[in-house]
């Protein structure tokens, strides 16, 4: 039995995490208002409300702090976490840039305590089943991938997304991460180089507002990712190989049943509807199950500081102009 506090309890804890926890031990919370805290044990059912995050951390009560506060406060969180030996899902992005995702790893592998990174999406049983037909070779060697992140900023309750003191950045920060990462875990390799055009808008202010990433992976293929704010939701993830495709419209959504489709010549060869409404908590019992010794978390904290390296470089190669090397 493993007993989780979490860090950072607002809009996502609300809408994914609690419904994930349901039947297991969300035993304590803390956020930024105390109030909305309590408020929020009161209406979960959640037996512990702390003050502070060192509190939740020092707590015997806790075993395993999943953080998912602000971007720019999961290094303070995740060496508070470590300091007191507690097991650390954190949610993405990791960090506000690689040498911090350096320092978190550094922190945990003394503590000697199980990290992980919050990447979902590799759980969810559309981007497994993508990857399970590439393994078996239905479209040859891939050779082009796609994936598209697509979400309305002006509707999200989120209201530090647009803060640079909080956030890492806009879509690229938030989402395009998501991408990267599925396409990561799609091809079983690591990017190694990133080009990116991006641009801000009024309403985004020093963040962007939409982004396309090209990127090179480790085994010959190359690939694209585009973001934006400012479109109706969307997670598409295309993959195109020697002798067929496949093609996942809003993959990566946990609210309704996907259809995964793989064609030869034009023609449908094969089509699978799966849901991905149990992602976040099998995600859960995948990092619950490493604490414990009897099974291997998808997500450790060593991808999340390579999809760091890649958001550094995305944001270099924005600024400069230029393509940047891993």
């Amino acid at each position: 039995m493993v007993r989780y506090g979490i860090l950072g309890f607002g809009h996502h804890a609300v809408k994914r995490l609690v419904p994930a926890f349901a039947g297991r031990h969300l035993t304590g919370i803390w956020r930024r208002d105390l109030a909305k805290a309590s408020a929020n044990a009161r209406e979960f059912h959640i037996p512990h409300v702390f003050s502070t995050p060192e509190d939740l951390c020092a707590s015997p009560e806790i075993d395993a702090v999943f953080i998912a506060s602000p971007d720019a406060l999961h290094l303070p969180h995740v060496l508070l976490a470590a300091q007191h030996g507690k097991h650390i899902l954190c949610e993405k992005p990791l960090a506000m840039n690689a040498a911090e995702a350096e320092q978190m790893l550094f922190a945990t592998r003394a503590a000697g305590v199980v990290f992980g990174v919050a990447q979902n999406m590799r759980y969810n049983a559309s981007v497994q089943l993508i990857r399970e037909w590439i393994a078996e070779g239905r479209i040859g060697a891939p050779a082009l991938l796609h994936s598209q992140f697509c979400y309305e900023a002006e509707r999200s309750p989120r209201t530090w997304i647009y803060d640079p003191k909080l956030a890492l950045g806009g879509p690229i920060g938030d989402v395009a991460i998501h991408c990267l990462d599925a396409l990561r875990f799609l091809l079983a390799t690591d990017i190694t180089r990133v080009s990116t055009l991006a641009r801000r808008d009024a309403r985004s202010g020093e963040v962007e507002s939409h982004a396309v990433l090209a990127v090179s992976f480790g085994n010959g293929a190359i690939g694209s990712v585009s973001v934006t704010t400012r479109a109706a939701y969307r997670s598409l993830i295309e993959v195109s190989g020697q002798s067929g495709v496949i093609v996942c419209e809003n993959a990566m959504t946990v609210d309704h049943p996907v259809d995964v489709v793989l064609y030869r010549n034009g023609k449908v060869a094969a089509h699978q509807r799966v849901s991905n409404a149990d992602a976040y908590s099998r995600m859960i019992d995948s990092f619950s199950a490493a604490i414990e010794g009897r099974g291997k978390y998808l997500a450790p904290g060593e991808d999340g500081l390579h999809n760091q390296r890649v958001l550094d470089m995305a944001y270099q190669s924005w600024r400069t102009g230029t393509a940047q090397d891993l």
